[in-house]
């Protein structure tokens, strides 16, 4: 056997060594995902959880770059901590022995202004403090001129113009953020105030430094995405639509989803429907747990159909997503020995 004979792609590795349970899952999402972009469909990434201190913005970030993620939807901590990963890379720590911690050992680390996530912690002075002047001076600079932006443009704008180039410590190509602004992608941040600036901005409206009003809020965000999905939906063209790819669970997920439904029922207007569906989360169905609802639920509230292809993968998003996301990409070849 040459060299060539021995090599296989990600994407070869799934379709030899995944063929049941949950592995045939993340296979099959991944195959289907592909197929729904040849075909000249479009994706939107919805992102819960801790991705962006996880580092997802390694394959995240060549995804949006290489044109196979289209639109995002994310907690504001995963939109911030994009950006803190970029600012603060180096002085991030890591506790992989985090399981056998005491509280005094948290209380330590919270002495040291850092805050652990899982095995990883955020450093407080040079991520959010780095940040925030930068950003409130954005918040003084729209209220003085009477704009009001999202919370993603307000990164966006700082993320494009010089203020932190001189302060990067991450590789810029894993900052996904950066690339989305790059590329002006549709965000829509839901919640936006339950994140470490949210509080922040929070704390300086009620001082009285700024007005709340130069944040546009979540029922802005559900009305630009009225705007934005039948675009990119393609809702005048042939082709399977707009998928729906979600990380984790709770608002990420829940907010862009109602899109479809809330134009058809609040707006009374036809709209088509999600082309894909893929869900990965190890919360598993339960009594009310809407995060682990199977997704044929979601035809009763005409979120989805019948025909959407729609999976759900119970593992670990941060072991998931970038083997998936790796696979679509393409641009890793392994040696079979």
């Amino acid at each position: 056997m040459n060299n060539k004979e021995n090599q296989i792609s990600v994407l070869g590795l799934f379709q030899k060594l995944f063929h049941n349970f949950n592995a045939r899952q993340m296979k099959d999402a991944t195959l289907a995902f592909k197929k729904h972009l040849d075909d000249g469909g479009k994706m939107l990434v919805a992102m819960g959880g801790a991705m962006s201190s996880a580092q997802m913005g390694i394959t995240l970030a060549a995804m949006i770059k290489e044109g196979k993620v289209h639109a995002i939807s994310c907690t504001g901590a995963n939109l911030e901590e994009s950006v803190f990963r970029l600012v603060a890379h180096d002085s991030y720590k890591d506790y992989p022995d985090y399981r056998y911690f005491t509280k005094e050992d948290d209380e330590a680390i919270l002495n040291r202004g850092e805050r652990r996530v899982t095995d990883t912690s955020i450093p407080e002075e040079e991520a959010f403090r780095v940040v925030e002047p930068i950003i409130l001076k954005r918040w003084k600079d729209a209220e003085a001129k009477g704009e009001r932006y999202f919370p993603h443009e307000y990164f966006y704008q700082i993320l494009l113009s010089d203020e932190l180039k001189g302060k990067y410590e991450g590789d810029p190509e894993h900052c996904w953020l950066l690339e989305a602004a790059k590329k002006n992608l549709p965000i829509v941040v839901p919640g936006w105030e339950d994140s470490t600036l949210g509080n922040i901005f929070a704390g300086y409206c009620k001082a009285g430094e700024v007005k709340p009003s130069v944040l546009k809020n979540g029922v802005e965000y559900m009305m630009s995405l009225y705007d934005q999905y039948p675009v990119l939906a393609g809702e005048t063209q042939d082709g399977p639509g707009l998928g729906f790819f979600q990380i984790g669970g709770g608002i990420s997920g829940d907010f862009p989803i109602c899109v479809v439904p809330s134009i058809k029922y609040d707006l009374k207007k036809e709209v088509r429907p999600w082309g894909y569906f893929c869900q990965i989360s190890d919360s598993t169905t339960s009594y009310g747990s809407y995060s682990g609802a199977t997704p044929n639920e979601k035809i009763t509230w005409d979120k989805l159909t019948k025909h959407t292809p729609m999976f759900v993968i119970e593992s670990d998003a941060t072991i998931v997503v970038p083997l998936m996301f790796e696979a679509i990409l393409d641009r890793y070849t392994l040696v079979q020995k």
